[in-house]
């Protein structure tokens, strides 16, 4: 088939209407002049083109020396609506759009004065109902050709084919833009991959030229453990395995950078399907790689030790059981809480609290196993997790290793800081159905080793779960215990151990439960020393003592007795202690200097500027304090002339000792030596027996406190003993 067949095959698309003014008749057509009629010559040369054109594909017209149509073949008679009768012996440029017909009559006019000339043109001819389609004509000077004798006009419409034409250069413009322009890197490559074209942008991410690339492949680039990635995807794509591939490899620029790159390759198919080559569209994704880990790394590690946060722990332990149902053998959580860690953030400052903890999580990393996994729980607990344990021996020699970390000092901006930590465990086996509580076991089995004394390890049983549940209803009652009325202050008399006078009452809590009865001070106090009850039932007692005090004057001989409180660590170095108290005093009208203040040698101990601070405060209101449980501290003898306390409560470890014995009575009576020494007040506790008084009388204690004269009583009890106006000590 010849070109014009093909154009001629194809429909007929109208393009744009032309620039100038185009005649028209009533019916919209193009206006032609009327033709007039064949000649005898005319109808000679009709008759022999006819036989000619007939069975031609292209267009054939012929024009006399005036140009006049003398013939027009059928794809002519179509194309203009030309018959023998109509149309012929009009004149051609009727048939030409306005603005090309000057030019097609100049090249008319060339043709006249050369026999055999001819001109070859691109004309927009103007069919009979007006529209325009574009000819592409060869001009031919035949008057001299002895059938013809005119001018032969011999074309084809390209109209078709020019806008296939113009199609094509758009989209080539618009590829070359999409190519050449695009700000993400792209290159080309053939069956082989070797790069075939590349954008600037490609050349400017890998830092190599169009010359260093072209032709070769993209080992020239890749970074070295990455070889191999490509050269999978590509033989895939050849093998029809998949058609769109997209997949991320490192490149090696050539300033030796290395970045990261996803990359996404389709092939480029011809008519047939046939892979002609492949098309890669690059992104550099290095940066965007880096803050994800980033991220990921905020996600799922604590920002201040850097260790695993509870996220990544609880998907560590999720894992952990899953192992440990399938394979067998023993899991365990270890949850691990810093003793007064509080003491060393008021003492030193949260910065130097921070490089603790910080010191901390990197010491017990030294001791981390491959298999395993520690976390920073938040504040300052840290959780164990570990993995393919065999029996609970391993257990307790991992609880060991985890507390034994902290044996050594850390030495933290010039100060060198002892911190000890208790230990719960929750230990698993194959039967363990989930993990969901486990971290909870691990908390109630550390609460148990810290109410043991702390300092140690305890591995969770299944009653401590009811214990935990006891102790929690317990708070939640202790909480409305003052509101109801069911709290009370209980008074216990010191006596005078010369005479046997009341020289003041210590003022004990008691918890009346509506249906446990009398709950135990050593049970509920501790639980209010876990949580800001303890400050709430500290303020209360404070009030009642002061409003007993208040009650005791007048009664008796000589002074009015003094009344002793016990204070709580919380208390103690609660900032709004001494403005609290001089408050409650102030509203009770009772003399400072008949309340003491009774605070543990461990509290006292734990930080002694504090403690000086808070004393020396007390003291200026006139406030005695009273050093409790004396003897059952560290090191305590070296701070008594910096503390100053008013009184010593000597432990009833002392006062009735395990085993009797001369070591034990030249203790004590040493105690009371330097107490003496320092002109401060010794009261001896838990007295209980007559013999226990008289070792107290032999060794000169000024004062006693304990059964042998009267447990703690209510108040309304108290007035018994100024009824006695004294109790006899013989």
């Amino acid at each position: 088939m010849s070109e014009s067949d093909e154009n001629r095959s194809e429909p007929d698309e109208s393009p744009p209407p032309p620039k100038g003014p185009v005649p028209t008749d009533a019916m919209g057509g193009v206006e032609r002049p009327a033709p007039g009629p064949l000649d005898p010559l005319a109808a000679e040369r009709f008759s022999t083109l006819e036989v000619v054109g007939h069975n031609s594909r292209d267009l054939i017209i012929v024009l006399d020396d005036e140009g006049t149509i003398i013939y027009g073949n059928p794809v002519a008679q179509e194309l203009f609506g030309l018959t023998p009768e109509v149309g012929v012996g009009a004149n051609a440029l009727d048939f030409v759009h306005p603005e090309d017909a000057p030019r097609v009559a100049e090249h008319f006019e060339e043709l006249l004065t050369t026999p055999g000339a001819s001109v070859r043109d691109t004309i927009r001819a103007l069919k009979a109902n007006g529209e325009i389609r574009e000819l592409e004509i060869v001009s031919t000077n035949s008057f001299d050709h002895p059938l013809v004798r005119g001018v032969v006009i011999n074309g084809r419409d390209v109209t078709q084919r020019n806008l296939y034409h113009s199609q094509l250069e758009m989209l080539e413009e618009r590829f070359r833009l999409a190519f050449e322009e695009n700000m993400a890197p792209m290159s080309f490559a053939d069956h082989d991959d070797h790069i075939l074209a590349v954008n600037d942008a490609f050349c400017q991410m890998t830092g190599y030229g169009r010359e260093e690339l072209l032709g070769r492949d993209s080992t020239l680039f890749t970074f070295p453990e990455d070889f191999g990635i490509t050269e999978e995807s590509h033989r895939r794509a050849v093998t029809g395995d998949l058609d769109h591939v997209r997949y991320v490899k490192r490149y090696r620029c050539k300033d030796g950078r290395v970045i990261v790159v996803e990359i996404s390759r389709a092939p480029a198919r011809d008519a047939e399907g046939n892979i002609i080559y492949f098309v890669f569209s690059e992104r550099d994704i290095t940066e965007e790689r880096a803050l994800t880990a980033q991220l990921s790394r905020q996600a799922l590690q604590d920002p201040l030790t850097g260790l695993a946060n509870r996220t990544l722990f609880e998907d560590r332990l999720l894992q952990a059981h899953a192992r440990v149902v399938r394979r067998g053998g023993l899991g365990a959580v270890f949850l691990m809480d810093l003793d007064d860690f509080k003491g060393v953030n008021d003492t030193y400052g949260h910065v130097v609290g921070d490089e603790l903890l910080r010191s901390i999580g990197r010491r017990l990393e030294g001791l981390t196993r491959s298999s395993d996994t520690l976390c920073r729980f938040g504040g300052d607990e840290f959780l164990y997790l570990a993995e393919e344990l065999t029996d609970a021996r391993e257990v307790d020699a991992l609880a060991e290793r985890i507390l034994n970390a902290l044996n050594e000092p850390f030495d933290i901006a010039g100060a060198s800081l002892t911190q000890r930590a208790s230990l719960g465990a929750a230990v698993w086996d194959s039967s363990r159905q989930d993990t969901s509580a486990l971290i909870q076991d691990a908390d109630v089995a550390l609460y148990e080793a810290k109410r043991l004394g702390r300092g140690r390890y305890v591995t969770f049983t299944p009653t401590m779960h009811n214990e935990a549940a006891n102790r929690f209803t317990l708070i939640q009652e202790l909480a409305q215990a003052e509101a109801r009325g069911e709290l009370a202050m209980y008074f216990q008399p010191l006596i005078e151990l010369a005479t046997g006078s009341i020289r003041g009452f210590e003022a004990l809590m008691r918890w009346r439960h509506p249906t446990r009865g009398m709950v135990p001070p050593d049970v509920f106090i501790p639980l209010a020393e876990q949580n800001h009850l303890i400050v709430e039932l500290g303020a209360f007692a404070i009030r009642e003592a002061l409003a007993a005090a208040a009650s005791f004057d007048g009664a008796g001989d000589g002074d009015a007795p003094y009344v002793s409180v016990n204070l709580s660590a919380r208390q103690f170095h609660d900032p709004h202690l001494v403005a609290s108290i001089s408050s409650a005093l102030e509203e009770s009208g009772v003399a400072p200097r008949r309340l003491v203040l009774e605070v543990t040698e461990t509290v006292a101990l734990t930080d002694v500027s504090q403690t000086r601070l808070v004393m020396s405060q007390l003291h200026r209101l006139g406030i005695g304090v009273a050093l409790d449980d004396f003897g059952t501290g560290f090191s305590s003898l070296s701070y008594l002339v910096h503390l100053r306390p008013r009184i010593i409560k000597i432990d009833q470890s002392f006062v009735r000792p395990t085993s009797r014995g001369p070591e034990s009575d030249a203790i004590l009576e040493l105690i009371i030596l330097l107490g003496r020494k320092l002109n401060m007040t010794m009261v001896a506790e838990g007295v209980e027996t007559a013999e226990q008084l008289e070792r107290l009388r032999s060794f000169e204690c000024e004062y006693g406190q304990g059964f042998f004269w009267s447990p703690a009583v209510p108040l309304d009890e108290v007035s018994n003993f100024f009824r006695s106006g004294a109790v006899t000590v013989n």
